[in-house]
This record gives C-alpha cells, structure tokens and sequence, in this order.
C-alpha cells in the first residue's frame, strides 16, 4: 500500500503533537573572531530550522526543527523521528553580537560573533 500524501501529512501532524523533541548532542568550539557551535539534524532541509539568540546572563542560542515527515508504518524499532529536533546552549560572555547558520550534509553549524548580544536575533539556516 502506497501512502498518500495527506496520509502522510496526518502522520507527521499527530506524529509532532505527541512527541517530544529529540535532544541534539553538539559540539563547542571557539575560532577566529566567533564561537561555532555544530549539531547533527538528520533528514531536515534549511527552511525546517530555527535559530534564536537571546541576550542576557547568561546568553544563549537555541534552535529548533519541526518533524519533517512521518509516513504511516509499523516499525520494528524506532529510535529516532525525521524532525522534532530542539537544543540550547548557554554562550559565554564575549559572543552574541551577531550569529550565521548553515545546514549542510545532516550538520548544523552556527558561528556566534564576537561582541555581546544586544537584542533577540533570529536565523533561519541558508
């Protein structure tokens, strides 16, 4: 049986109301002029990820990914969901003044700049 596309829909839809977001294990590290933080996020596309900064003390970045599909099916294990993703990190003083994000091949990475965090600022991955 091939499942339709509002099939498809509704399961991701149900699939998201129940679930609880899948925590991102990350990694920290400071380069020349910012501080980057990488995530995996398996099977999401740019558009699927949010990122906010929010100044403060502490600071922190969070981000975020919606469940990008859900097919209807039986599994036989299932230990992971295409989405559903949600993470965030408290930043050091000295980072925030601005931030970058990219996906690419499964691997979020977002450069928060030197200089403090003036305001909310939020990015959706290009």
């Amino acid at each position: 049986m091939h499942a339709s596309h509002d099939d498809v829909t509704q399961a991701t839809e149900e699939t998201e109301a129940v679930m609880a977001p899948q925590s991102v294990p990350v990694n920290v590290y400071e380069a020349s002029g910012a501080l980057v933080i990488l995530a995996p996020l398996a099977a999401v596309t740019p558009g699927d990820v949010q990122v906010e900064l929010h100044p403060g003390a502490p600071a922190c970045v969070r981000f975020w990914a919606h469940v990008r599909s859900s097919g209807p099916r039986e599994y036989l294990v299932r230990e992971w969901e295409y989405g559903g993703y949600e993470r965030q990190v408290d930043i050091p003083d000295g980072y925030g003044a601005g931030v970058e994000a990219t996906l690419k091949n499964g691997q979020l990475v977002i450069r928060l700049l030197r200089g403090t965090p003036t305001s909310r600022l939020d990015v959706t991955p290009g």
